[in-house]
């Protein structure tokens, strides 16, 4: 059993997770202008890894014909056979079914959106079958994670998530610009879309930087709509250093250290900006 779960973990990329959860926190963090309840946080928890793993879970069922025939991925475990499908479409209900009930048992207004939400982080499995700017739609479903963390706090809209939400779209949109130049000649042959398959290389660089710039700016303007001390604006000091030392681990010719760029500096910039926002609250 153990084992199994181990798989399932292993399919989904379990410990991405890092990218998403640490905002949504820096979310409920900000509404609470200090640490929320236990309780909040513990369903807070919930609900993102719910919600994600479902997610994965999803994405890997319907890409499943894709992932078999690109030779990057034919190993994962849906493919290879070491998770069935049936066993698949059930850790995705009971992913989905926690998603809810910790939606539900934050407020009525979590529960609301809960649908909504669910909808759009589903939906982005099926961009690439359609438009290149797939990228900037898993930024939205990711990016959704902030607004999330304040609302199941203060169940209410401000510009503080918004804006931090908006950040987190393009920086999620930059990092999977430059991952789906792994794929790019593969999405080219079989007609899935992507920024690399239509533009190349070298204009997908382009188009992340452009993307992470955005995002850096958006950051730097969270600080100052939260009223935010020099702490954080020292924690935008290291994440402007990651966001510059990925650029510098790889490039359009050399793409061997992308997991590198891909999972190390952009887990550490979520961790860092958390980091920075919680030691803003609390001194």
């Amino acid at each position: 059993m153990w084992r199994k779960i181990r798989i399932l973990l292993d399919m989904i990329k379990f410990e991405h997770t890092i990218f998403a959860l640490p905002f949504a926190f820096t979310g409920a963090f900000l509404a609470a202008k200090g640490v929320p309840s236990a309780e909040k946080c513990l369903l807070i928890l919930g609900a993102m890894v719910g919600a994600r793993t479902a997610a994965m879970t999803f994405n890997r069922i319907v890409d499943l014909p894709f992932d078999a025939a690109n030779p990057r991925t034919k190993e994962r475990p849906l493919v290879t056979g070491a998770v069935k499908k049936t066993e698949a479409w059930c850790f995705f209900l009971i992913s989905l079914g926690i998603f809810f009930a910790c939606a539900a048992a934050l407020n009525p207004l979590t529960f609301k959106l809960s649908p909504i939400a669910m909808v759009i982080v589903l939906a982005y499995s099926y961009t690439k079958r359609f438009t290149w700017l797939c990228h900037v739609f898993l930024g939205l479903a990711i990016g959704l994670a902030p607004l999330a963390g304040w609302i199941a706090v203060k169940p209410s809209f401000d510009t503080v998530p918004l804006v931090l939400s908006l950040a987190v779209l393009f920086w999620v949109a930059g990092f999977d610009i430059l991952y789906a130049c792994l794929d790019e000649e593969f999405d080219r042959k079989i007609g899935l879309k992507s920024i690399p398959a239509k533009f190349g290389k070298r204009k997908a660089f382009l188009f992340s930087a452009v993307f992470h710039a955005i995002a850096f700016g958006l950051f730097v303007l969270v600080g100052f709509l939260a009223h935010l001390s020099w702490i954080y604006f020292a924690g935008l000091l290291i994440t402007l250093g990651l966001f510059i030392a990925q650029r510098v681990v790889i490039s359009p010719d050399d793409l061997s250290r992308l997991n590198l760029s891909f999972f190390t500096f952009n887990g550490a910039i979520s961790m860092v900006l958390f980091i920075a926002v919680v030691l803003d609250l609390l001194f």
